[in-house]
């Protein structure tokens, strides 16, 4: 990697159009950062010098709607599965990175906090992506949606906004669905697939929790009130509507306090 500067390198690697090529440079961005070799400039102004984010040519993006669902009793309904959770760990991946360069004068901690992050999502897609190559298919294989990434570019000019309804908001929902998906997994009789998402539900707890420690920290610094605030926002920034049932342990586990539980649980069906 060119210059030493933490915040610049991981704009390189969300540049990145290869997918696993991204994740080989996160997991070296990762041991550099450990092994003391880079700073960290956090007032640094950086611009991007391409398209964010950078993505292979496939899988070809269409609307969720879109998406054919097939059955899992087929080793391509597996696949068709796997492969949408591989995509969105790949998302995760620009989505921590993003967190990372784009936002300047925040604590060094919120830096390294996002580094950790993208580390543990470049491991969920290269789990993945591998599983899926011992079915026959690799990612790129099948469409997929870019949900996620549209609420990333929505807040690019807030960094209140971005935790608030990309961290706690979008990927909080992958808290309620992991389970089903691995008991989808598991009763298909792939339990290497079932395996991989108990990792991924147990990392995703603590990247949430690092959104919400994020978000408390961000509206106490402004003097704003967190839940009003997190309603305005969404009102504002068209947010998807929570819908239940929600996998309330694991919010819990993850920082929403109890007064944000108790809402959900009205709704929780």
């Amino acid at each position: 990697m060119i210059g030493n500067e933490l915040r610049e390198l991981a704009l390189l690697c969300l540049l990145e159009t290869d997918a696993a090529e991204k994740a080989v440079r996160v997991f070296a961005l990762a041991h550099d950062w450990a092994a003391g070799k880079l700073r960290l400039d956090t007032h640094a102004k950086i611009a991007a010098s391409a398209a964010i984010p950078g993505r292979p040519a496939k899988p070809e993006l269409v609307l969720p709607k879109e998406l054919a669902h097939r059955s899992m009793i087929t080793p391509e309904g597996r696949a068709t599965l796997i492969h949408a959770m591989t995509h969105i760990e790949f998302n995760a991946i620009n989505l921590a990175l993003d967190a990372l360069w784009r936002f300047a004068d925040m604590p060094a901690a919120y830096y390294t906090d996002w580094l950790r992050v993208a580390h543990e999502e470049a491991q969920h897609f290269s789990m993945l992506a591998a599983h899926l190559h011992t079915l026959g298919y690799q990612y790129g294989d099948f469409p997929a949606h870019n949900s996620l990434w549209e609420m990333a570019d929505k807040t690019r000019d807030d960094v209140l906004a971005r935790i608030a309804l990309v961290p706690r908001t979008m990927e909080a929902r992958g808290l309620d669905a992991t389970p089903k998906v691995r008991a989808k997994l598991a009763q298909a009789g792939d339990q290497t697939a079932a395996a991989i998402m108990d990792i991924i539900l147990r990392e995703e707890v603590g990247h949430v929790l690092v959104g919400n420690h994020w978000y408390g920290y961000l509206c106490a610094l402004r003097g704003q009130e967190p839940i009003a605030t997190y309603a305005q926002l969404a009102r504002q920034y068209a947010a998807p509507v929570l819908r239940g049932p929600f996998n309330l342990a694991a919010r819990k586990a993850a920082g929403f306090s109890d007064a944000e539980l108790a809402a959900l649980s009205v709704n929780n069906t």
